[in-house]
């Protein structure tokens, strides 16, 4: 089995969405093997985007994640399970994600999106591995 990342951001956690969300998930047949209501530490967030960090809207970023609370969690499911998250979530530009997607459905704004998703295999492990450490 494959697992994921993937981020309740604080706008879906605010907005009372988190289990909407992770039941678009399990109907999907994605299972939730961990999950954890935090408050992301600048550091951390810093450590995620890590691949933004030259672009200028880094600092945004980072003030937005550690604003309150995300609900961070690992799914599992068959091969690519990334891929399946990310079509589920739909383009970062709600405005851009057709209906029936995350952010098609319930987003309006590219800044504050809901959700995150890794976005292959490496970035998965890599992420896991910076949440929850030991997870596999």
């Amino acid at each position: 089995m494959n697992q994921t990342l993937v981020i309740c951001k604080p706008d879906a956690v605010e907005r009372g969405l988190v289990g909407t969300i992770l039941e678009r998930f399990e109907r999907k047949g994605l299972s939730l093997v961990r999950g954890e209501l935090r408050l992301i530490d600048a550091e951390l967030a810093r450590r995620h985007y890590a691949e933004h960090a030259e672009r200028p809207f880094f600092g945004e970023l980072v003030t937005f994640i550690t604003r309150s609370p995300s609900f961070v969690f690992v799914l599992e499911g068959p091969q690519d399970t990334w891929r399946i998250v990310r079509t589920l979530m739909g383009p970062t530009n709600p405005a851009d994600a057709p209906p029936g997607t995350i952010r098609g459905d319930f987003g309006t704004l590219t800044s504050e999106n809901l959700v995150h998703g890794s976005d292959g295999p490496e970035s998965a492990a890599r992420e896991i591995g910076l949440f929850f450490p030991g997870v596999s």
